[in-house]
């Protein structure tokens, strides 16, 4: 199938669901990224810095782009000046430097709060006390050019379909507590990002608003790995 018709076989499977489609673009060329634009689809992931750099000039200026890899705060810069949406804030620095870009360029920018849920090393993350340190810290509260829009998680990896359905419940928990208590009146706090090609639709059974979808969009990978 091509990248128009499995866009197309997602969203008729999303039609009446809270669901946004985020299609995961890594490695991916910039024709295949306008392939899926062209078949409707304005929203991408992208988890490498320059990748999406090169990306973002070449294509077209409607596209919302997300990052939703791992980010170093000294790459936070290449990508300021237009991305809408950083889903992997995992820590206080990263959201420091955020704000401070986003500040040089006159822009708010849009944040979820990464949170580990996974039962393994290799994921990042806050954890569940730390995201409250955060968003307790005078840092936090005297920052004017990030918004904090929601939480996103990444269950571990070939886990039993309880774990991953027990990992997604704990993450909607913290969000509906850190709504209460930190978000009550900011309606912009609504987004929970977890699930992927593999468990999505458990994700969205358990209150997820996103969903990261990449090969079964895309394919076979075509380009040429960056370093993060």
């Amino acid at each position: 199938m091509s990248i128009a018709d499995n866009l197309i076989k997602y969203k008729k499977e999303l039609e009446g669901e809270n669901v946004e489609l985020i299609a995961v673009s890594k490695f991916n060329d910039a024709a295949a990224v306008l392939e899926a634009y062209n078949a409707g689809q304005r929203i991408f992931g992208e988890n490498i810095v320059q990748e999406l750099a090169e990306k973002a000039e070449a294509l077209p200026k409607d596209i919302e782009w997300h990052m939703i890899g791992h980010l170093q705060t000294n790459k936070v810069k290449y990508i300021a000046p237009f991305i809408s949406l950083i889903q992997s804030v995992d820590s206080l620095k990263l959201l420091t430097e955020i704000n401070k870009q986003a500040a040089k360029h006159n822009r708010i920018i849009d944040c979820l709060l990464q949170v580990y849920i996974a039962d393994e090393d290799t994921k990042f993350g806050l954890d569940h006390a730390e995201v409250i340190e955060l968003l307790r810290s005078e840092e936090y509260l005297a920052m004017k050019n990030i918004r904090i829009t929601g939480l996103m998680g990444i269950a571990s990896n070939n886990a039993e379909e309880k774990q991953t359905k027990d990992e997604f419940q704990e993450l909607k928990v913290l969000f509906d507590g850190i709504k209460v208590s930190f978000f009550r009146k900011e309606d912009s706090f609504k987004e929970l990002s977890m699930g992927m090609s593999g468990d999505y639709k458990l994700a969205i059974e358990e209150g997820s608003t996103m969903i990261r979808i990449g090969s079964s969009i895309f394919g076979v990978r075509k380009i040429k790995h960056y370093k993060a």
